[in-house]
């Protein structure tokens, strides 16, 4: 696949494209395609030869573990999560990934390429496909001849595993004390359970949280609020407190979400918070050229909350 790049800044998204097979009603063969963020892999390797099966009450697709260099760690069969009938092949591939500082190896039939491509090249998905999909997609590329669906990896070990999903534990005094009442906070991701669980945990604080699935949507929201502000001749800060924003998203990413935020005479007072799975130093570098006012990995968010509070109090008095 190839891009044009028409801003130098323009965030560069790379996706490990693997399908799985399997065998429709009527015995026909069916190749589906899906994708990842190839910063998200760690290695590809051949379908292990032992597994160990993992005693207790698991999800059917937690298949077991394996040692990988004397390393335990947990494989899920992609395809009985998405509960597709797959032949079982010897020769499918494994998937070793790391995000939001877990491990974990997802079985595939197979590994085709890296596509190199701009996020405005990735389309969100529509409700209809969230809906079916059980909120596992994140985003849907079009390529000549087929469809990558991209996957919300996060999601799907959360479902298999209860004690990985991500929690914002509420801060002592901060959120039994509404804090954030009648300040409002926009948020941006993808990821349904993300933008749940940062909603649960805002709202208990007392703030008003609006939900967008994109960096296009929470735009567009904004460029709203902006003219109802200057119609009636009130502050941003009446409508918009400050922003919270997924690096990785479908059609305008984080990073170009926060630049035009902050080229904008009359938004670029609102505080914008960066976060994701995938915060390096160079993930870190590009979102302080941005202009983000702060930058939180995924694990992090227990403090986001406090985060949260001192700039809105910052930007406040400033």
């Amino acid at each position: 696949m190839t891009y044009d790049v028409k801003d130098e800044r323009a965030s560069v998204l790379e996706v490990i494209e693997f399908y799985l097979d399997e065998t429709l009603g009527d015995g026909s063969p069916y190749r589906s395609y899906f994708g990842m963020n190839v910063a998200k892999v760690l290695e590809i390797i051949r379908m292990p030869e032992s597994v160990v099966s993992v005693p207790g009450k698991r999800h059917e697709a937690a298949v077991g573990t394996f040692n990988l260099r004397d390393r335990v760690m947990p494989l899920v069969d992609l395809s009985i999560w998405l509960e597709k009938k797959n032949d079982q092949q010897d020769n499918r591939k494994v998937i070793v990934s790391e995000f939001s500082g877990i491990v974990t190896a997802f079985i595939v039939s197979g590994v085709t390429r890296i596509h190199r491509m701009t996020w405005a090249q990735v389309e969100p998905p529509g409700k209809y496909l969230q809906y079916f999909s059980h909120d596992c997609v994140t985003g849907v590329v079009r390529l000549e001849d087929r469809i990558i669906f991209l996957l919300d990896m996060e999601h799907i070990i959360s479902s298999i595993n209860p004690s990985l999903h991500l929690e914002i534990t509420p801060v002592h005094g901060l959120a039994d004390s509404h804090s954030g009442a009648g300040r409002t906070v926009l948020v941006a991701d993808d990821s349904a359970i993300i933008r749940k669980t940062i909603s649960a945990s805002l709202n208990a604080a007392g703030y008003n949280v609006v939900q967008t699935t994109c960096g296009r949507e929470a735009w567009e929201k904004l460029e709203r609020w902006k003219h109802e502000s200057a119609a009636q001749d009130a502050p941003i800060g009446d409508f918009v407190n400050l922003i919270i924003s997924d690096i990785e998203m479908p059609e305008m990413s984080g990073h170009e979400l926060t630049r035009k935020i902050k080229s904008d005479p009359s938004l670029k007072g609102i505080p914008v918070v960066l976060f994701s799975s995938l915060i390096s130093d160079v993930v870190r570098e590009e979102g302080r050229m941005a202009g983000a006012d702060d930058q939180i990995s995924k694990p992090d968010l227990p403090m986001l909350a406090v985060k949260i509070k001192e700039l809105i109090e910052r930007f406040s008095n400033a």
